[in-house]
């Protein structure tokens, strides 16, 4: 098997303008100085060893914070232009207009940036730097007005572990493209606080695919550090997109790696353990013959995880294993998925199926159909390929043109709830925040004349209440004025909760016999109240 580089993360530097309490890289590193990055030609000359191996891979440009080094854009612009496609791991407080459009200009094709709440207080604490929230928020209109897309990093902790829904809806309303949920490897900074228990891990993993449905088609909802999630995307569909896996499982040491700012090479960022270094030895080197690389390609696990029919769409999560037990081949303590539910039966996907498939044309392609494949990560390009050409032999077409393309994509929305979304610049439906409004909960937000109009026709026991609940939910979504638009969505909301509501007290339709006999069940006297 050709194990190629597909995704590598590269922490340019140690040097941040904040102080997050569950960084992976040490606090004394964060501090040090007098640590050697590498410099602006080391750079390209480490740029050019990746290219050795794939020309077309996904660079991770972050650190610290990326764009605390000068070259940041000479160094993405260069990789750019080796055929990489560049995204940046940013904090997002130092994005203006200016940084949005150079980062954009260098041929950065989106950007990764974190936020932890969206209760401002509680951000900049887990930052560790008052304001931190305020300036994310920024940083965040600025990409939206230069055009460039952002996708959103969550890091879950016992500290936000129930505002999950609430920092995806608020995502999503932003205007962002993709929302990740990171799960802590409690290594660096990290390893002094307390995770989130096994059963929240699987929790809050069941509670990601729900959100996933509901925003399928809309924006990308994703795991990272969390392999175990396929495992129980399978349980609800064994057709879904997000099963699509690199063979073997997590791609750590197989298809991915990290490069510190001095040049060490990792398996992933969570692991310590150095396989070597590119002032040493040259990348290509490194990653083909470490011996810690060929034991993470060849792996041979211990515990549930040896034994596990979803070994080849999961492995679990080596970093940590490695840090709970001290052995990267042990079993990962934060599943507890106990093996044999499907047989024990190894469950294997097709390479159509299969990140890292090789690119391989059978049929004639369009220049234009070509180049749509560019803007696929190398990773998922071979896949793409086989989907694409299934089809069109399938409805005896010839050659791959857009059109064909374009029908694959309404096919696989339709037919395969795929979760990329419609709009390759993030969604159509995001609204301008007010950052510093955002819930202040005396503050009054402002009604359209066409929404407030509406309000004014519904009868009047009534009519307090939703002018109570608009406001709340504005605040909540980010929303600088109620408009006319926003009402239909509440409502919609409303309704379908009310309608499951009266569903569990034993009615098929809502009548209005009903409110009594909710009534009589509810035992909260506030919501007796609501209802009279």
């Amino acid at each position: 098997m050709d194990y190629k580089p597909y995704a590598i993360s590269w922490n340019t530097t140690y040097r941040c303008n904040l102080r997050c309490s569950h960084c992976y890289l040490d606090t004394n590193a964060l501090t040090n100085q007098s640590v050697s990055e590498l410099s602006t030609q080391e750079g390209y000359k480490l740029i050019d060893q990746m290219a050795e191996l794939n020309p077309n891979l996904l660079l991770i440009l972050t650190g610290g914070e990326p764009l605390l080094r000068k070259d940041i854009y000479d160094l993405s612009s260069y990789a750019s232009q080796k055929g990489m496609m560049v995204v940046l791991g940013t904090n997002g407080n130092m994005i203006d207009d200016d940084i949005a459009k150079k980062l954009k200009e260098s041929g950065v094709t989106g950007i990764g940036i974190s936020l932890d709440s969206i209760v401002p207080g509680r951000h900049d604490t887990f930052r560790g730097i008052p304001g931190a929230w305020d300036d994310t928020l920024n940083g965040i209109e600025a990409c939206r007005r230069q055009g460039i897309g952002f996708q959103i990093q969550t890091t879950v902790t016992k500290e936000n572990f129930d505002e999950i829904p609430h920092i995806v809806e608020f995502s999503y309303n932003l205007g962002a493209k993709v929302f990740n949920l990171f799960f802590l490897v409690c290594t660096g900074k990290g390893q002094d606080l307390t995770d989130i228990t096994p059963q929240q891990y699987d929790q809050a993993l069941h509670q990601l695919y729900d959100i996933h449905i509901k925003y399928q088609g809309k924006m990308m909802v994703g795991a990272k550090c969390a392999p175990h999630y396929r495992r129980i995307v399978y349980e609800h569909d064994t057709s879904s997109p997000l099963i699509r896996a690199y063979a073997g499982g997590c791609p750590a040491g197989t298809h991915y790696c990290r490069i510190t700012p001095e040049g060490n090479i990792t398996p992933c960022p969570y692991m310590p353990n150095v396989s070597g270094n590119v002032r040493e030895r040259s990348f290509v080197e490194i990653w083909k013959d470490t011996t810690d690389f060929q034991t993470l390609r060849f792996a041979s696990l211990n515990g549930r995880c040896g034994v596990c029919e979803c070994m080849d769409i999961c492995k679990g999560c080596r970093a940590r294993a490695l840090a709970t037990t001290g052995n990267q081949m042990d079993e990962d303590e934060w599943c507890n998925y106990i093996p044999g539910k499907y047989g024990n039966n190894v469950i294997r996907l097709s390479t159509s199926e299969t990140f890292g498939t090789e690119e391989n044309f059978t049929m004639n392609w369009s220049p234009e159909a070509k180049n749509i494949l560019k803007q696929i990560p190398s990773f998922g390009r071979g896949m793409v390929i086989k989907n694409v050409e299934r089809f069109a032999a399938k409805n005896n077409h010839q050659e791959i043109t857009l059109e064909i393309m374009k029908a694959v994509r309404e096919e696989m929305t339709a037919n395969r709830k795929t979760a990329f979304p419609k709009s390759m610049n993030g969604n159509k439906d995001a609204h301008p925040i007010e950052n510093n409004s955002q819930l202040q909960e005396n503050e009054e937000i402002p009604w359209t004349e066409e929404a407030r109009k509406r309000v004014e026709h519904a009868p009047d026991f009534v009519r307090p209440g939703i002018y109570k609940l608009m406001q709340k939910k504005a605040r909540l979504h980010g929303f600088k004025e109620i408009t006319s638009g926003f009402l239909s969505e509440i409502r919609d909301e409303s309704m379908k909760l009310a309608s499951k509501r009266i569903k569990n007290i034993g009615f098929d339709e809502l009548r209005m016999d009903a409110w009594d006999k909710a009534k009589e069940k509810l035992k909260s006297v506030h919501k007796k109240e609501v209802i009279d």
